[in-house]
């Protein structure tokens, strides 16, 4: 893709925004359950959503705050297959935690607690520093030269005379 003449589209902005936004809470789910599921008797959208259980008191809350950091790296990847492009990985990881903390605020009600504020901006700076180290990576790799010969060789029409 020439990325220089992709015209403005916000339809695809918008279908990579809820990708990358269903994609980060299936990440979390996956941690959720493996950190925090085997220590409550019932997995609920309390994890998810409540700024109550992002404690660093508790087990529960560290398992918590771990699903939401590895759920942050694992999100960086997702940037890279999503997004593509490493000036774009800012952007969009910001609308993914203000979307996400709406939503904590329409369930849960605003958050207040220091640790979930911590918590989440550590999440939102490894998600975009990572994802755009990782996205300038890509970009920067060489383009396979050997994919774009054809297998007949080319004759020039002027070595012909």
């Amino acid at each position: 893709m020439f990325y220089g003449s992709v015209v403005w589209d916000p339809w695809l902005i918008v279908a990579q925004i809820v990708c990358l936004q269903c994609l980060y809470y299936l990440a979390l789910g996956v941690f959720l359950s493996i950190l925090v599921g085997t220590r409550v008797s019932k997995m609920s959208l309390v994890y998810f959503f409540d700024y109550a259980t992002v404690d660093a008191s508790t087990v529960i809350g560290w398992g918590v705050m771990s699903s939401i950091f590895f759920s942050s790296i694992a999100g960086a990847g997702f940037l890279v297959y999503l997004v593509e492009r490493a000036k774009k990985c800012l952007d969009f990881c910001a609308t993914l935690y203000i979307v996400h903390l709406f939503i904590c605020t329409i369930y849960g009600g605003w958050p207040a607690s220091i640790t979930w504020w911590v918590v989440n901006l550590t999440g939102l700076a490894a998600m975009a520093l990572l994802g755009e180290y990782l996205c300038m990576r890509r970009e920067m790799r060489e383009i396979p030269i050997s994919r774009l010969r054809s297998s007949k060789p080319f004759l020039c029409p002027d070595l012909l005379h």
